[in-house]
């Protein structure tokens, strides 16, 4: 089987208006446009088909979101707001989520296309899937948008595998470069859905994503945080999958694993300051894949993001369905030897033992959700 790969025109024309990196121009902030914005998610799909690999996989046309879909994440009366912008003069959702004239339709199509992505891989239509969606999705709570993100498209195609496939093992990586806080609140008493979020410490959103956050409930032990110091790297991210992601995948042993890809840890990312490179996030995506084989009979999703650099991210995409497919390519990074990233230090290390230290106590809880 193929991979797929869902996207849709419609994305690239979600329009957040004039800003200056994340803030609305205005003051002595010169109106540009805000770092999400169509040119990056575009040259994804340029990139996939200038290099062969797009008719190698199988494109799929997502379908729209429907309101009832939407509303097993988000309130009906924050639904209705994103609808009223969208239909007239179009606004802030939240905390930088801005609507344009006509994105409620498009975040409808966004969140559709990772409810296509559930569906084509649990039908076995194809062996995986990546969604190129658009808005991003998983800052978005359920009763506002922050940061870009209006729906939570990762949060509604897993309340979908849940509703629909009757899943109890879902497992949710969101390894964007800021802290996943929307998918964290939807799912944070939820024990049928793992949520681990990888990210530079105390990026965006503001006092969000500790080590100690981890749960409420019967999902105590269900919500984990790697918050990863500024320039951890290659190496600090793979030994972080290794030495904690695995071990804790490995006890929940998911049905379905839905990944967030923020490519903003990127080494060249405006909003970011994670210095990983297109290799790393290859070699992450295998750790992952490795993990659907064991545990979910190869199930997983890739949902974009984050990512800001036109330059790096298309590389950055690449790499990750170039493992998903296993077709290589003949695109060489052309930016690979501008940083040195071949070892843990120690700053890294110790953050990495916090969390360690921190989730280990709830491990055995994955065994006994497994038995019951």
């Amino acid at each position: 089987m193929k991979t797929g790969y869902i996207f849709d025109e419609s994305f690239f024309w979600h329009d957040n208006g004039s800003g200056t990196l994340y803030l609305p121009a205005g003051g002595y902030l010169e109106p540009d446009v805000f770092v999400e914005h169509p040119s990056t998610k575009r040259r994804v799909n340029n990139l996939l088909n200038r290099c062969g690999l797009m008719e190698k996989l199988e494109t799929i046309s997502p379908r729209s979101a429907t309101r009832e879909e939407i509303e097993k994440v988000h309130l009906p009366s924050y639904v209705d707001y994103v609808k009223q912008l969208s239909d007239t003069t179009g606004g802030d959702a939240g905390n930088h989520a801005i609507v344009g004239r006509g994105s409620y339709e498009i975040a409808l199509l966004s969140a559709g296309a990772a409810i296509t992505a559930v569906d084509s891989v649990l039908t076995s239509r194809v062996k995986n899937a990546y969604s190129l969606s658009r808005p991003p999705g998983h800052h978005a709570e359920p009763e506002k948008g922050i940061g870009f993100c209006i729906f939570n498209n990762v949060a509604i195609a897993a309340r979908h595998a849940q509703k629909e496939y009757g899943l109890k093992r879902i497992l949710i990586l969101d390894w964007d470069v800021h802290h996943g806080n929307g998918t964290e609140k939807v799912f944070y008493e939820d024990d049928e859905v793992l949520f681990i979020s990888i990210h530079q410490h105390l990026s965006f959103p503001n006092n969000t994503g500790y080590a100690t956050d981890t749960g409420k409930g019967k999902g105590e032990g269900f919500n984990v945080n790697i918050p990863l110091p500024a320039g951890t790297g290659d190496a600090g991210y793979l030994s972080a999958f290794q030495s904690i992601i695995e071990p804790i995948a490995n006890e929940f042993k998911p049905e379905l694993i839905i990944i967030s890809a923020g490519q903003d840890p990127g080494m060249f990312d405006p909003l970011g300051r994670m210095n990983m490179t297109a290799a790393g996030f290859s070699a992450i995506t295998n750790v992952m894949l490795k993990l659907a084989d064991n545990h979910s009979n190869g199930n997983i999703i890739f949902v974009h993001e984050g990512g800001y650099s036109n330059a790096y991210v298309p590389f950055c995409t690449l790499r990750i369905i170039e493992e998903m497919s296993g077709i290589k390519t003949d695109v060489e990074d052309p930016f690979t030897g501008s940083q040195a990233l071949d070892e843990v230090n120690i700053v890294q290390q110790q953050a990495i033992n916090e969390v360690i230290k921190t989730q280990s106590k709830y491990w055995e809880s994955f065994k006994s959700l497994i038995s019951r």
